[in-house]
């Protein structure tokens, strides 16, 4: 658990590896925000009704059999449809990153390039995800909020709290 022989100080920081309890659970923290961002930009729920369903990637009709459509029809603006994709592709890339930073954590590393990189990705779908829920459209107020955007809400704790214990890890190793 110590300095390697041979290495630096500040090249051995990264080969230190958390306390085996919190270990474990940055890594179970990372999965399951990876898991969640990816249900919850990918399922497509963030509206719904009956057989509607709106999310950040498209909607989903199923009356009279199940066909996937863009945003336009919504009437929402070129700018909140683009926001949607952005969601979608932030949800992604926090999937992602948490993934890379749960493998650093279990491979008995500290990530901080990952986690750093987590919290960017957590941060910019954050940003777009509130942006596009602010944003959706009034014209339309039959369909209420569903499941996905507490799974979205709930993704971002998960993944922000596994980056930032990694990165809080790594400052405490420095400091000590």
């Amino acid at each position: 658990m110590g300095l390697r022989v041979g290495c630096e100080a500040v090249q051995c920081r990264a080969y230190m590896p958390l306390p085996s309890r919190t270990r474990w659970l940055v890594v179970g923290l990372a999965l399951v925000g990876a898991g969640l961002f990816a249900l919850s930009v990918q399922g497509g729920a963030w509206w719904s009704l009956e057989d509607y369903e709106v999310g950040p990637f498209g909607s989903r009709n199923c009356l009279g059999g199940c066909h996937a459509s863009n945003l336009a029809w919504l009437g929402g603006s070129p700018t909140w449809i683009r926001l949607g994709m952005a969601t979608w592709a932030g949800g992604l890339l926090s999937t992602l990153t948490l993934v890379v930073v749960a493998a650093g954590v279990a491979a008995k590393r500290i990530p901080q390039l990952a986690a750093r990189t987590a919290i960017v990705a957590v941060g910019t779908a954050t940003i777009a995800g509130i942006a596009f829920f602010v944003g959706y459209p009034s014209e339309i107020t039959q369909l209420h909020v569903d499941r996905d955007v507490v799974i979205f809400v709930l993704a971002v704790i998960a993944g922000a709290a596994a980056a930032v214990m990694v990165l809080r890890a790594h400052r405490r190793d420095v400091t000590s």
